[in-house]
């Protein structure tokens, strides 16, 4: 009688979850280990307060996703969560309060992104022309460009209007960088597979439930029923290599000590953040024959973070003329979107502002996003709710940036949005790559 691999994933985010569900629908028992009391990693729920005293439920941190996350999707009602219920499907609209900016219309591409250019409001004819003269260019190209290319250096000959109303909202909702940093090579096939991939593909998905519904969670009932299982509050402290290609894992919180002789695990998947990967493949490095993961370690240490910080607030009457809106982008004034939870989930008068690649004190930000508020949205009377900050949010999507692979050693892989990989930190980017880790090892 053959007997299942026995695999542990270390990391109970969309990664981790995505990997879960792959590694056992490839016949293996899967056991997830999470350090914190509930799955999500950096895409969850969390709890706050409203002014008056009700409770509320945030996420900690606004997420879009859009028509092209086929993957996201999939697993979404593979797990039994009814995508088009708790996503409200929008055509791409980067509209700000005044009206102007650009919304596609519902038509299969190339023609809803010629039409919305043309109607495009606040446009000179000039923006349009170098907007639809640039991007037939790199079509042409294949969407392809030098490794070393910057966003800022691929749009050089867009108008300060394209920059600032369409390039820089979009290159920083989508790498959270700014453009003068950002990939190139990345932002365009951002852009292929969304605006180019086929009906639909370039629709915003806004969620309408918190992002812990959406998908982690729904994974996490998934798995048991499947003959796996989550286990939280245990953070994974060290992984010891057994006799025979097998792992030992060493863990804090319900976890089992190394006294305790815990269960042996026939492969490791590390589903965890970058930094805490690089710590549990370091504590390898110094083994015979492991030095591999002293290599792998050393390069998911050098990734670079960025930062995003999403304010919550609140009025009674607060409503905005759509569910989402681009805001106009400044030191004084740092958001770069709006979201109505009103509008999406119910919670009437909750607004959440996103910070992008945020840089500063929470306080003073959250003081900066209500300001920007009372000028841009008129809306003086909002009261702070929360400000969650996310410092590593994601990783810095640089030009010609080396991403580490998911093969750390034998027996031992890596998954995340920050491996090797086509797409910038999303999550349609850590669920392919969960997806995608269940491949690199053969059932034994």
């Amino acid at each position: 009688m053959k007997v299942a691999v026995n695999v542990a994933v270390v990391g109970a985010g969309w990664a981790g979850m995505a990997a879960a569900i792959a590694h056992t629908q490839a016949g293996r028992r899967v056991t997830v280990f999470e350090a914190a009391r509930t799955v999500g990693g950096r895409a969850r729920a969390v709890q706050g307060t409203l002014p008056g005293g009700s409770p509320a439920t945030l996420d900690n941190g606004q997420h879009i996703l859009i028509g092209a996350y086929t993957e996201s999707l999939r697993l979404m009602r593979l797990v039994g969560v009814d995508a088009q219920t708790a996503l409200l499907r929008l055509p791409l609209t980067l509209q700000f309060p005044d009206g102007q900016g650009l919304q596609l219309p519902n038509l299969p591409p190339p023609l809803d992104a010629l039409l919305g250019i043309a109607r495009a409001k606040g446009w000179h004819w000039r923006d349009k022309l170098a907007l639809l003269r640039t991007a037939t260019a790199w079509q042409l190209r294949g969407f392809r460009c030098a490794p070393q290319t910057s966003v800022a250096a691929l749009c050089a000959p867009l108008t300060p209007r394209l920059m600032a109303e369409f390039i820089d909202p979009l290159c920083v909702s989508a790498l959270n960088t700014p453009a003068h940093e950002a990939s190139g090579q990345v932002f365009l096939r951002v852009l292929q597979d969304s605006l180019f991939s086929g009906r639909g593909g370039s629709n915003l998905l806004l969620p309408r439930a918190d992002l812990g519904a959406l998908f982690p969670e729904a994974a996490a009932r998934w798995l048991p029923r499947h003959g796996g299982q989550v286990i939280t509050g245990q953070r994974i402290q060290r992984l010891l290599p057994l006799p025979g290609g097998r792992w030992q894992l060493v863990g804090t919180g319900n976890a089992a000590k190394e006294a305790d002789a815990p269960e042996a695990f026939d492969h490791v998947t590390l589903a965890c953040p970058s930094w805490e990967a690089s710590r549990l493949a370091e504590g390898l490095a110094g083994t015979a024959g492991l030095a591999a993961a002293g290599r792998w370690s050393a390069a998911a240490s050098t990734l670079r973070f960025e930062a995003i910080t999403t304010v919550y607030a609140h009025a009674q009457s607060a409503r905005l003329p759509q569910p989402m809106l681009a805001l106009r982008n400044t030191a004084a004034h740092p958001a770069q979107f709006v979201f109505d939870r009103g509008q999406l989930d119910g919670q009437h008068g909750l607004l959440a502002f996103v910070v992008s690649a945020s840089d500063g004190d929470r306080a003073q930000i959250e003081q900066q996003v209500l300001q920007q508020a009372a000028t841009q949205l008129a809306l003086p009377g909002l009261q702070p709710v929360q400000t969650v900050v996310e410092k590593r949010a994601t990783f810095a999507c640089t030009p010609g940036l080396q991403r580490p692979g998911m093969q750390v050693l034998p027996g031992l892989t890596a998954c995340g949005d920050y491996v090797q990989g086509p797409y910038p930190a999303t999550l349609e980017g850590a669920v392919l790559s969960g997806t995608a880790v269940a491949a690199c090892i053969t059932a034994g």
